[in-house]
């Protein structure tokens, strides 16, 4: 998964070049509209285990996406340098499938110029520089909510946070996720790119959180 319809050549030939892009994208999935969609699917991977076992998860941290202006990397070692177990055992909190985390460094973070130790502290950084607004973080029974509400409950609780830096994506009715901007330095940053993948609903359903 990444940000735009599919990779693109970075106009000055840094195409894959490990640390040759221009922004992040960080991607936040919501956990209970996951699980939905893989119950209906009758997926029981354990991936499905591992994330919708009970475990009250709302918003989890889908990846960390190096990006172009226009189109983005991916794989860029191939092979890549294989992923340490303990590091993917240090990120379930945030990203809890152990294959999401082996996908992630394959697919997108060997074209951050970073180790992988690196990466996923990275990761770690810009899940903390983002605040998920306080109605979302204990929702109880299913929410319908119009995008552009959402959009906005997440840049009334991050200073600096426009909606040019944000985006929300659904699956058929489901809220899916929101992808959020964010410079090298982890900064808040508008990119034009970022509302071509967006939900054009009116309403979305936020189905509620699991476990507790």
């Amino acid at each position: 998964m990444a940000l735009t319809g599919g990779p693109a050549v970075a106009q000055d030939g840094r195409q894959n070049t490990p640390g040759e892009f221009d922004y992040y994208v960080l991607s936040l999935s919501w956990s209970p509209s996951f699980c939905e969609q893989a119950e209906e699917r009758g997926s029981s991977g354990r991936s499905q285990q591992a994330q919708c076992g009970g475990r009250p998860f709302s918003f989890v941290v889908h990846g960390l996406w190096p990006q172009y202006e226009h189109g983005y990397p991916e794989y860029c070692q191939r092979p890549s340098p294989r992923l340490q177990r303990n590091i993917m055992v240090s990120m379930l909190d945030l990203m809890p499938a152990p294959g999401l985390i082996y996908n992630e460094w394959d697919k997108h973070g060997t074209c951050s110029g970073l180790g992988e130790r690196a990466y996923f502290e990275t990761i770690r950084k810009a899940r903390a520089a983002v605040k998920i607004p306080p109605e979302f973080l204990q929702l109880s029974e299913e929410k319908t909510v119009a995008p552009s509400d959402i959009e906005d409950a997440f840049v009334k609780a991050n200073p600096g946070l426009s909606t040019g830096a944000i985006a929300v994506t659904c699956n058929r009715t489901r809220l899916s996720e929101v992808r959020i901007c964010l410079s090298k330095d982890l900064q808040f940053r508008d990119c034009e790119e970022i509302d071509k993948g967006a939900c054009r609903r009116d309403q979305v359903t936020m189905p509620p959180v699991r476990g507790g």
